[in-house]
């Protein structure tokens, strides 16, 4: 069990190994849900991404590119269990 002190600002800091054990990162938010018996409890929030995070993500340096159909064609084979 971890002790906190609440300053006069009403502020109170998480210990590293809080930190650590939720696996929350520097510049990450935290969650904090009221409970209904008074106590609290806290989580890290998800991490989320966009959809331009994906981009390049696939990308082979000294690969050809792939055009759309043969793109298709591999998931087609893949599904027919012929790759």
């Amino acid at each position: 069990m971890t002790t906190l002190t609440v300053t006069a600002k009403g502020q109170i800091t998480l210990r590293k190994e809080l930190l650590q054990h939720l696996g929350v990162e520097p510049g990450q938010r935290i969650i904090v849900d009221k409970l209904a018996d008074g106590g609290i409890a806290v989580r890290a929030e998800q991490k989320t991404g966009t959809i331009s995070d994906l981009v390049g993500m696939l990308k082979r340096p000294g690969q050809p590119r792939l055009s759309i159909d043969e793109i298709n064609e591999a998931i087609a084979e893949g599904w027919a269990g012929k790759r």
